[in-house]
């Protein structure tokens, strides 16, 4: 099946919501085959602006929130980026389009099984420049750090200090704080903490871990 009209037409539609709002996310919206990204059984649903079950009681968010927390992290070529919590790797392989070549994409996921479908389907969808590994989420990846930006998608009881300790000064996470309806939160580092803004309300998996629920 040819995905290219719905695919242009929901990034279209996302652009008259006012969720995309620069050229490098809608750039990197329509250069991502959602359809790689959802289990087969549901490819005809990938262009529709929802989340979708992968298994394990995880979902790939809807396309309207991987475009507000992309325009949210303000991205640029070149960035080393955390995320926690790959699902199929989506939103990874979105965010790693707008860092380009010259940037890293880290991603952190609990289950195994996701994982591994994760990093086929960033394969499928051409991407190299991912890298996926199963760990805690909620406790960071340090060994990396520190990262520009850091993003979580799924839903904490509070930021986690491990994330906060990882960003580099100027940096910024981008989280959903809050149990069943949560607050996507944007924190930037600078010397003295943290400021803090709200994107408003949102709905998110939540967060598994020693820092998380």
């Amino acid at each position: 099946m040819d995905y290219s009209d719905l695919h242009e037409q929901l990034v279209k539609d996302l652009k008259i919501r006012g969720h995309i709002c620069s050229s490098q996310v809608e750039q990197a919206m329509l250069s991502v085959p959602r359809e790689l990204f959802v289990p087969v059984e549901k490819r005809k649903l990938a262009y529709v602006d929802q989340p979708l079950d992968i298994g394990f009681n995880q979902t790939i968010s809807a396309p309207h929130m991987v475009s507000i927390m992309c325009e949210a992290l303000e991205l640029k070529p070149g960035m080393k980026v955390l995320e926690i919590g790959t699902g199929s790797g989506y939103h990874a392989a979105v965010v790693s389009c707008i860092v380009g070549e010259k940037g890293k994409v880290y991603s952190v996921e609990r289950f195994s099984e996701l994982a591994k479908q994760a990093k086929k389907n960033l394969k499928n969808a051409g991407n190299r420049t991912v890298s996926v590994l199963v760990k805690d989420g909620s406790l960071g990846l340090d060994q990396f750090a520190p990262y520009d930006r850091i993003y979580v998608t799924c839903s904490a009881p509070d930021v986690p200090l491990s994330l906060k300790n990882q960003v580099c000064l100027g940096g910024k996470i981008v989280i959903p704080v809050g149990r069943v309806l949560s607050d996507l939160i944007v924190l930037t580092r600078n010397e003295n903490g943290f400021d803090t803004i709200s994107k408003g309300g949102c709905s998110f998996v939540p967060l598994i871990g020693e820092q998380g629920f």
